[in-house]
Protein backbone atom coordinates (compact mmCIF):
# COMPACT_ATOMS: atom_id res chain seq x y z
CA UNK A 1 0.00 0.00 0.00
CA UNK A 2 1.46 3.65 -0.68
CA UNK A 3 0.44 5.55 1.77
CA UNK A 4 -1.17 8.58 2.08
CA UNK A 5 1.74 10.43 4.08
CA UNK A 6 4.66 9.03 5.59
CA UNK A 7 7.11 10.52 8.21
CA UNK A 8 10.63 11.65 6.85
CA UNK A 9 12.93 10.34 9.45
CA UNK A 10 16.98 8.95 9.25
CA UNK A 11 19.70 8.91 11.51
CA UNK A 12 19.42 12.79 11.73
CA UNK A 13 16.77 12.33 13.69
CA UNK A 14 17.84 9.30 15.81
CA UNK A 15 21.11 11.41 16.77
CA UNK A 16 19.54 14.18 17.92
CA UNK A 17 16.99 11.93 20.21
CA UNK A 18 20.15 10.20 21.41
CA UNK A 19 22.05 13.35 22.19
CA UNK A 20 19.12 14.65 24.61
CA UNK A 21 18.71 11.37 26.22
CA UNK A 22 22.30 11.38 27.46
CA UNK A 23 22.96 14.68 27.54
CA UNK A 24 19.73 15.94 28.98
CA UNK A 25 17.58 18.20 30.00
CA UNK A 26 14.63 15.97 28.95
CA UNK A 27 11.80 19.24 29.62
CA UNK A 28 12.05 22.52 30.98
CA UNK A 29 9.82 23.70 34.06
CA UNK A 30 9.07 26.61 31.82
CA UNK A 31 9.24 25.74 28.43
CA UNK A 32 12.61 26.99 26.98
CA UNK A 33 14.87 24.38 27.29
CA UNK A 34 18.31 24.48 25.09
CA UNK A 35 16.41 22.20 22.21
CA UNK A 36 13.35 24.42 22.52
CA UNK A 37 15.13 28.00 22.69
CA UNK A 38 16.84 26.18 19.49
CA UNK A 39 14.03 25.32 17.43
CA UNK A 40 12.04 27.88 18.54
CA UNK A 41 14.71 31.01 17.06
CA UNK A 42 15.07 28.62 13.68
CA UNK A 43 11.46 28.46 13.28
CA UNK A 44 10.75 32.00 13.82
CA UNK A 45 13.16 32.58 10.92
CA UNK A 46 11.82 30.17 8.84
CA UNK A 47 8.30 31.82 9.20
CA UNK A 48 9.44 35.20 8.51
CA UNK A 49 8.17 36.59 12.24
CA UNK A 50 10.14 37.58 15.44
CA UNK A 51 8.50 35.19 17.48
CA UNK A 52 8.04 31.56 17.65
CA UNK A 53 6.32 29.85 20.49
CA UNK A 54 6.61 25.86 20.74
CA UNK A 55 4.32 23.78 22.13
CA UNK A 56 3.32 19.87 22.78
CA UNK A 57 0.80 19.79 19.65
CA UNK A 58 -0.73 21.47 16.91
CA UNK A 59 -4.32 21.61 19.23
CA UNK A 60 -2.70 23.24 21.80
CA UNK A 61 -0.60 25.88 19.54
CA UNK A 62 -4.60 26.77 18.43
CA UNK A 63 -5.79 27.00 21.88
CA UNK A 64 -3.35 29.51 23.39
CA UNK A 65 -3.36 31.31 20.30
CA UNK A 66 -7.24 32.21 20.83
CA UNK A 67 -7.04 32.48 24.52
CA UNK A 68 -4.05 34.89 23.84
CA UNK A 69 -6.32 37.27 21.13
CA UNK A 70 -8.76 37.74 23.94
CA UNK A 71 -11.49 35.14 23.20
CA UNK A 72 -13.38 34.45 26.33
CA UNK A 73 -16.85 33.05 27.33
CA UNK A 74 -19.80 33.76 24.89
CA UNK A 75 -17.29 35.75 22.19
CA UNK A 76 -17.93 34.78 18.40
CA UNK A 77 -15.28 33.42 16.68
CA UNK A 78 -15.54 32.92 12.81
CA UNK A 79 -14.37 29.59 11.21
CA UNK A 80 -14.68 27.07 8.79
CA UNK A 81 -16.64 23.79 9.32
CA UNK A 82 -14.67 22.32 6.56
CA UNK A 83 -11.56 21.69 8.81
CA UNK A 84 -10.42 18.99 11.21
CA UNK A 85 -12.47 19.56 14.78
CA UNK A 86 -9.31 20.69 16.72
CA UNK A 87 -10.29 24.34 14.91
CA UNK A 88 -13.50 24.61 16.59
CA UNK A 89 -12.24 22.63 19.65
CA UNK A 90 -10.20 25.36 21.11
CA UNK A 91 -12.71 28.35 20.70
CA UNK A 92 -14.84 26.08 22.69
CA UNK A 93 -12.22 25.06 25.37
CA UNK A 94 -11.91 29.02 25.15
CA UNK A 95 -15.33 29.18 26.61
CA UNK A 96 -16.43 31.22 22.82
CA UNK A 97 -18.86 29.98 20.25
CA UNK A 98 -17.78 29.04 16.99
CA UNK A 99 -19.69 30.50 14.02
CA UNK A 100 -19.64 28.42 10.73
CA UNK A 101 -19.42 29.90 7.82
CA UNK A 102 -19.07 28.39 4.36
CA UNK A 103 -16.28 28.12 2.05
CA UNK A 104 -14.82 28.98 -1.26
CA UNK A 105 -15.50 25.88 -3.59
CA UNK A 106 -12.28 26.64 -5.29
CA UNK A 107 -10.03 26.47 -2.77
CA UNK A 108 -12.18 24.79 0.31
CA UNK A 109 -10.81 27.93 2.18
CA UNK A 110 -12.98 30.52 4.45
CA UNK A 111 -15.23 32.82 1.94
CA UNK A 112 -13.92 36.78 2.67
CA UNK A 113 -17.74 37.63 2.03
CA UNK A 114 -19.13 34.54 4.27
CA UNK A 115 -17.13 36.12 7.04
CA UNK A 116 -17.89 40.03 6.87
CA UNK A 117 -22.03 38.84 6.48
CA UNK A 118 -21.55 36.74 9.81
CA UNK A 119 -19.91 39.55 12.09
CA UNK A 120 -22.27 40.73 15.04
CA UNK A 121 -21.47 42.34 18.38
CA UNK A 122 -20.07 39.31 19.55
CA UNK A 123 -17.44 39.00 17.13
CA UNK A 124 -14.11 38.85 18.39
CA UNK A 125 -11.83 37.02 15.91
CA UNK A 126 -11.55 35.36 12.44
CA UNK A 127 -9.81 31.80 12.39
CA UNK A 128 -9.37 31.01 8.84
CA UNK A 129 -7.82 27.53 7.86
CA UNK A 130 -5.13 26.89 5.14
CA UNK A 131 -6.68 23.59 4.17
CA UNK A 132 -4.73 20.74 2.32
CA UNK A 133 -1.92 22.89 2.34
CA UNK A 134 -2.98 26.38 0.24
CA UNK A 135 -3.20 29.49 2.05
CA UNK A 136 -6.78 31.44 2.91
CA UNK A 137 -7.18 34.57 1.26
CA UNK A 138 -5.62 36.34 4.35
CA UNK A 139 -5.52 39.84 2.25
CA UNK A 140 -9.39 40.75 2.97
CA UNK A 141 -9.44 38.59 5.73
CA UNK A 142 -6.78 41.04 8.08
CA UNK A 143 -8.72 44.09 6.08
CA UNK A 144 -12.02 42.94 7.67
CA UNK A 145 -10.18 42.06 11.18
CA UNK A 146 -9.08 45.43 11.13
CA UNK A 147 -12.14 47.35 10.12
CA UNK A 148 -14.15 45.22 12.72
CA UNK A 149 -11.23 45.51 15.40
CA UNK A 150 -11.12 41.38 15.51
CA UNK A 151 -8.17 38.91 16.19
CA UNK A 152 -6.82 37.02 13.14
CA UNK A 153 -5.45 33.42 14.21
CA UNK A 154 -4.45 31.36 11.19
CA UNK A 155 -4.89 27.92 11.54
CA UNK A 156 -1.50 26.72 9.44
CA UNK A 157 -1.33 23.31 10.76
CA UNK A 158 -0.76 22.16 7.23
CA UNK A 159 1.21 24.90 5.56
CA UNK A 160 4.40 24.46 6.11
CA UNK A 161 6.42 25.71 3.02
CA UNK A 162 3.18 27.52 1.40
CA UNK A 163 3.25 31.06 0.61
CA UNK A 164 0.66 33.94 0.22
CA UNK A 165 1.61 37.09 -1.35
CA UNK A 166 5.36 36.14 -1.80
CA UNK A 167 5.39 35.85 2.59
CA UNK A 168 5.29 32.77 3.92
CA UNK A 169 1.88 31.10 5.37
CA UNK A 170 0.73 33.20 8.57
CA UNK A 171 2.40 36.29 7.61
CA UNK A 172 -1.17 38.22 7.51
CA UNK A 173 -2.38 37.08 10.81
CA UNK A 174 -1.76 38.28 14.86
CA UNK A 175 -0.78 34.40 14.95
CA UNK A 176 -0.47 31.37 13.31
CA UNK A 177 -0.30 28.30 14.13
CA UNK A 178 1.52 25.15 12.89
CA UNK A 179 1.61 21.50 13.92
CA UNK A 180 4.09 19.13 13.95
CA UNK A 181 2.20 15.58 13.91
CA UNK A 182 3.55 13.01 12.57
CA UNK A 183 1.91 13.05 8.86
CA UNK A 184 2.38 16.60 8.53
CA UNK A 185 5.43 17.91 5.87
CA UNK A 186 7.72 18.56 8.71
CA UNK A 187 6.91 16.81 11.95
CA UNK A 188 8.25 16.10 15.76
CA UNK A 189 6.02 12.99 16.50
CA UNK A 190 3.52 15.89 17.75
CA UNK A 191 4.12 19.52 18.73
CA UNK A 192 3.05 22.58 17.27
CA UNK A 193 4.15 26.21 17.26
CA UNK A 194 2.77 29.28 17.18
CA UNK A 195 4.58 32.39 15.38
CA UNK A 196 3.99 36.58 15.70
CA UNK A 197 5.02 39.70 14.77
CA UNK A 198 3.48 40.81 18.63
CA UNK A 199 5.68 41.42 21.29
CA UNK A 200 2.58 41.27 23.92
CA UNK A 201 1.19 38.31 22.43
CA UNK A 202 4.49 36.54 22.34
CA UNK A 203 4.42 37.24 26.44
CA UNK A 204 0.42 35.85 27.02
CA UNK A 205 1.43 32.76 24.58
CA UNK A 206 4.60 31.89 26.95
CA UNK A 207 2.83 32.05 29.95
CA UNK A 208 -0.40 30.29 28.88
CA UNK A 209 1.82 27.22 28.19
CA UNK A 210 3.03 27.11 31.45
CA UNK A 211 0.84 27.21 33.56
CA UNK A 212 0.19 31.45 33.68
CA UNK A 213 3.98 31.80 34.98
CA UNK A 214 6.53 33.97 34.19
CA UNK A 215 8.54 32.88 36.70
CA UNK A 216 8.42 29.21 38.89
CA UNK A 217 5.53 29.08 41.31
CA UNK A 218 3.90 32.46 40.24
CA UNK A 219 0.94 31.89 37.94
CA UNK A 220 -0.21 35.71 36.56
CA UNK A 221 -3.28 34.56 34.32
CA UNK A 222 -4.65 31.69 33.54
CA UNK A 223 -2.60 28.94 31.49
CA UNK A 224 -1.76 25.25 30.75
CA UNK A 225 0.49 23.01 30.78
CA UNK A 226 1.43 23.28 26.79
CA UNK A 227 5.16 23.00 27.13
CA UNK A 228 7.30 21.15 24.36
CA UNK A 229 9.77 18.98 25.52
CA UNK A 230 13.71 18.94 24.26
CA UNK A 231 13.07 15.40 22.50
CA UNK A 232 10.09 17.33 20.05
CA UNK A 233 12.21 19.87 19.34
CA UNK A 234 15.70 18.16 18.98
CA UNK A 235 13.54 16.59 15.83
CA UNK A 236 11.94 19.56 14.99
CA UNK A 237 15.11 21.77 14.47
CA UNK A 238 16.31 18.63 11.86
CA UNK A 239 13.17 18.02 10.37
CA UNK A 240 13.17 22.32 9.62
CA UNK A 241 16.52 22.01 7.41
CA UNK A 242 14.77 19.06 5.38
CA UNK A 243 11.71 21.17 4.96
CA UNK A 244 12.80 22.59 1.47
CA UNK A 245 13.46 18.94 0.37
CA UNK A 246 10.78 17.88 1.74
CA UNK A 247 8.57 20.56 -0.61
CA UNK A 248 10.24 20.30 -3.55
CA UNK A 249 9.62 16.45 -3.57
CA UNK A 250 5.68 16.96 -2.79
CA UNK A 251 5.10 19.56 -5.22
CA UNK A 252 7.24 17.70 -8.41
CA UNK A 253 4.74 15.15 -7.31
CA UNK A 254 1.77 17.32 -7.43
CA UNK A 255 3.10 18.53 -10.94
CA UNK A 256 3.97 15.27 -12.28
CA UNK A 257 0.02 13.64 -10.84
CA UNK A 258 -1.69 17.10 -12.72
CA UNK A 259 -0.37 16.39 -16.21
CA UNK A 260 -1.39 12.95 -16.02
CA UNK A 261 -5.02 13.52 -14.33
CA UNK A 262 -5.76 16.84 -16.11
CA UNK A 263 -7.02 14.70 -19.13
CA UNK A 264 -10.16 13.36 -17.61
CA UNK A 265 -12.80 16.43 -16.94
CA UNK A 266 -14.72 14.72 -14.20
CA UNK A 267 -11.91 16.01 -12.16
CA UNK A 268 -11.50 19.22 -10.18
CA UNK A 269 -7.55 19.24 -9.56
CA UNK A 270 -5.22 21.35 -6.96
CA UNK A 271 -3.77 24.42 -8.27
CA UNK A 272 -1.24 27.25 -7.29
CA UNK A 273 -0.70 30.59 -8.57
CA UNK A 274 1.97 33.06 -8.87
CA UNK A 275 0.96 34.91 -5.44
CA UNK A 276 0.11 31.43 -3.51
CA UNK A 277 2.03 28.80 -3.27
CA UNK A 278 0.78 25.61 -2.15
CA UNK A 279 2.93 22.91 0.50
CA UNK A 280 1.57 20.45 -1.16
CA UNK A 281 0.52 18.70 2.13
CA UNK A 282 -2.54 16.64 0.68
CA UNK A 283 -3.27 16.11 -3.21
CA UNK A 284 -6.94 16.67 -3.27
CA UNK A 285 -9.31 15.76 -6.06
CA UNK A 286 -12.80 16.63 -6.45
CA UNK A 287 -14.99 14.49 -8.17
CA UNK A 288 -17.14 16.96 -10.72
CA UNK A 289 -20.90 16.25 -10.50
CA UNK A 290 -19.89 12.91 -7.96
CA UNK A 291 -21.69 11.80 -5.30
CA UNK A 292 -20.87 10.82 -1.98
CA UNK A 293 -21.13 6.98 -2.81
CA UNK A 294 -19.52 7.54 -6.30
CA UNK A 295 -16.54 9.03 -4.33
CA UNK A 296 -16.45 6.30 -1.71
CA UNK A 297 -16.90 3.56 -4.53
CA UNK A 298 -13.70 4.83 -5.81
CA UNK A 299 -12.16 5.23 -2.82
CA UNK A 300 -12.40 1.72 -1.76
CA UNK A 301 -11.42 1.10 -5.42
CA UNK A 302 -8.02 2.39 -4.71
CA UNK A 303 -7.29 1.05 -1.85
CA UNK A 304 -8.17 -2.44 -3.47
CA UNK A 305 -5.33 -1.01 -5.82
CA UNK A 306 -2.74 -0.58 -3.22
CA UNK A 307 -3.06 3.21 -3.07
CA UNK A 308 -3.67 4.97 0.18
CA UNK A 309 -6.58 7.55 -1.14
CA UNK A 310 -8.64 9.38 1.22
CA UNK A 311 -11.56 11.72 2.02
CA UNK A 312 -10.86 13.98 4.48
CA UNK A 313 -13.56 16.63 6.48
CA UNK A 314 -16.22 14.10 5.01
CA UNK A 315 -18.44 15.27 8.78
CA UNK A 316 -18.01 18.83 8.64
CA UNK A 317 -17.56 19.80 12.34
CA UNK A 318 -21.02 22.01 12.37
CA UNK A 319 -22.78 18.23 11.64
CA UNK A 320 -20.68 16.81 14.25
CA UNK A 321 -23.06 16.34 17.45
CA UNK A 322 -21.21 18.68 20.28
CA UNK A 323 -21.48 21.64 17.72
CA UNK A 324 -24.51 20.77 16.43
CA UNK A 325 -26.15 20.35 19.70
CA UNK A 326 -24.39 23.31 21.27
CA UNK A 327 -24.27 25.79 18.63
CA UNK A 328 -27.09 25.19 16.52
CA UNK A 329 -26.86 23.72 13.19
CA UNK A 330 -26.30 25.64 9.68
CA UNK A 331 -27.09 25.37 6.43
CA UNK A 332 -23.30 25.46 4.89
CA UNK A 333 -23.85 24.13 0.79
CA UNK A 334 -20.47 24.58 -0.22
CA UNK A 335 -19.19 22.90 2.60
CA UNK A 336 -21.75 19.87 2.37
CA UNK A 337 -21.02 19.71 -1.18
CA UNK A 338 -17.36 19.09 -0.82
CA UNK A 339 -17.20 17.27 1.81
CA UNK A 340 -19.24 14.55 -0.46
CA UNK A 341 -17.01 15.21 -3.30
CA UNK A 342 -13.53 15.32 -2.75
CA UNK A 343 -10.37 12.72 -2.01
CA UNK A 344 -6.69 13.12 -1.68
CA UNK A 345 -4.06 10.88 -3.08
CA UNK A 346 -0.17 9.73 -2.01
CA UNK A 347 2.40 12.75 -2.94
CA UNK A 348 5.02 12.47 -0.13
CA UNK A 349 8.24 12.80 -0.68
CA UNK A 350 8.97 8.92 -0.89
CA UNK A 351 6.60 8.45 -3.51
CA UNK A 352 8.60 7.52 -6.53
CA UNK A 353 7.76 8.70 -10.40
CA UNK A 354 6.79 5.32 -11.33
CA UNK A 355 4.75 5.23 -8.26
CA UNK A 356 3.06 8.39 -8.97
CA UNK A 357 2.29 7.41 -12.98
CA UNK A 358 0.34 4.29 -11.33
CA UNK A 359 -1.60 6.19 -8.92
CA UNK A 360 -2.54 8.44 -11.77
CA UNK A 361 -3.03 6.27 -14.74
CA UNK A 362 -5.29 4.25 -11.95
CA UNK A 363 -7.42 6.63 -11.44
CA UNK A 364 -8.24 7.75 -14.76
CA UNK A 365 -8.87 3.86 -15.34
CA UNK A 366 -11.46 4.04 -12.41
CA UNK A 367 -13.68 7.06 -13.14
Amino acid sequence: MIPINKPQIDEAEVQAVLEVMHKGPLTNALGAGPKVLEFEKTFAEFAGTKHAVAVNTGTAALHAAVMAVGVRRDDEVILPSFTFVATAEAVALSGGKPVFVDIDPKTYNLSPEAVEKAITKKTKAILPVDLYGFSADMKPLREIADKHGLGLVEDAAQAHGATYAGKPAGAFADVACWSLYASKNMMAGEGGVITTNNDKLDEILRMIRTHGEKTKYASEMLGNNYRMIELQAAIGTVQLTKLPLFVAKRRRNAEQLTKILQTNPKLTLPYETPDSQHSWYLYTVRLIQGTEDARNKLLNSLKAKGIGAEAYYINPVNTMPFYRNNYGAQALPETEKAAKQVFSLPIHPEVTEEEIKFIGETTLTLL
